[in-house]
């Protein structure tokens, strides 16, 4: 059984093992595990409950992590997405006056044309039609966004009206943890241990239960709590003109931020070919949109590749058995999530700084030499992190890239789709404003 899901996976192609992809898949997972509690947290001030969203966040993205694990065979997790969910909660429903029910069909729709722009072959073409130069800043710039979330949640750097951001106070115990925790998991990476991520965290959070500092906030809930948002979707609000500006923001949003983690993640992983292409394309992409299909069904929002994939990635994980391990504990977490509950961000926070530095190494491959390349290069790697946004270091990139190429005189060297997709960033833009 086990040599037959080895052959499965190419473990012997990948030079990996079970160890390292069981190891992998736990690190995934813990440096995701907020999502749990995080997601629900928000889709609350949108109305939904909170014990049924618990349920929805750890089904589908138990459904999508093993469905990409499966049918794609990448280390890639998915989950309901940070920011999309606040989209939904904070300005479909509280400042449009959408119902969740609404939201959520506004979810699935963008969902079935994920789908639909997949088997037609578009989304395929728009990951292939990234410049080259572009790949590279996309995966430093995941990096940057990686490690500026780290640095954050660690307490390190903290929010300053003057400056943006500031150092943080490196006294306060939590920090402390932190950066012990930073400290072990380089120390283990210089030796060269396996599982150094795991091994950190752990580490960290044994720390901070120690010291007290690990707040447990079990949440009472059980699976049956999910019939509250299953199947809710209220088809009533396709009569509104402003259900289709939803769908619009839900599809670009998700779009770009998926093919941006899917490129800066194969990217670092090694997972692309010499002609810088992805194999199998075609499966992540369907996974992800049906992902999100099952998301809107069970009562969430958009289900998305996560970046925190790349600190399992990190840890060893080369294969899709990486990403069905991860669903396979947030199934586990249905029942086990109020001790997921005692992992403090302080002591993920490490995990994320870490990958981030391992990420940023991609941007050597850029030719800084040339302006043309360098400047677009540049701006999508700063765009990422300080936008919050993947799809926004992407729109930045491709934009200056265009325009650049054009300024230059070689606008027949641009691919037409880069052209279009430029196009739809700039309205995206000037019809939205912001994300």
């Amino acid at each position: 059984m086990l040599e037959s899901l080895e052959r499965y996976f190419e473990f012997r192609a990948h030079g990996a093992s079970w160890r390292t992809e069981i190891l992998a898949g736990f690190t995934t997972f813990m440096t995701m595990a907020y999502i749990i509690f995080v997601n629900p947290s928000i889709l609350a001030e949108a109305g939904m409950p909170a014990g049924a969203a618990t349920v929805a966040t750890c089904l589908s993205a138990a459904f999508g992590s093993i469905l990409m694990g499966v049918v794609a065979r990448y280390p890639i997790a998915l989950a309901p997405g940070m920011g999309i969910n606040a989209y939904f909660a904070y300005t479909v429903v509280k400042a449009m006056g959408a119902t969740w029910q609404a939201a959520l069909a506004a979810v699935f729709l963008s969902g079935v044309v994920f789908l639909i722009l997949t088997l037609a072959g578009i989304r395929q073409l728009i990951v292939s039609a990234i410049p080259f130069e572009l790949h590279a800043a996309v995966a430093g710039g995941i990096g940057l966004f990686l490690a500026l979330i780290g640095f954050r949640n660690s307490g390190i750097i903290v929010p300053s009206p003057a400056t943006t951001v500031a150092l943080g106070n490196l006294r306060d115990p939590n920090t402390l943890v932190s950066l012990f925790g930073l400290l072990v998991i380089a120390a283990l990476l210089a030796r060269r241990v396996r599982g150094a991520m795991l091994i950190g965290i752990l580490s960290a959070t044994a720390v901070a239960v120690l010291t007290g500092l690990a707040r447990w906030q079990p949440r009472a809930y059980h699976p049956r709590d999910l019939s509250a948002t299953a199947f809710q979707l209220d088809w009533s609000a396709l009569l509104q003109p402003q259900f289709f500006e939803v769908v619009f923001v839900f599809l670009f949003v998700s779009l770009f931020d998926n093919v941006g983690t899917l490129v800066g993640v194969a990217k670092v992983a090694g997972l692309a070919d010499d002609q810088n292409q992805i194999p199998r394309v075609n499966r992540i992409l369907v996974s992800d949109a049906s992902a999100s299909i099952f998301g809107a069904l069970a009562g969430t929002s958009t289900v998305v590749s996560y970046i925190e994939s790349a600190a399992g990635i990190a840890a060893g994980g080369r294969t899709g058995a990486t990403a069905v391990i991860t669903g396979m504990l947030f199934l586990a977490a249905l029942l086990l999530a109020p001790l997921a509950g005692v992992i403090p961000s302080s002591a993920t926070a490490p995990a994320l700084i870490i990958v981030g530095s391992l990420m940023i190494a991609t941007v050597g491959e850029i030719r800084w030499s040339e302006p043309a390349i360098a400047v677009p290069a540049f701006l999508t790697m700063l765009a990422i992190p300080l936008t919050f946004s993947i799809a926004d270091g992407l729109a930045f990139g491709f934009t200056s890239y265009t325009l650049l190429k054009v300024a230059q005189g070689e606008w027949r060297k641009v691919n037409w789709l880069v052209y279009l997709l430029t196009a739809l960033f700039v309205l995206r833009f000037a019809w939205l404003g912001t994300a």
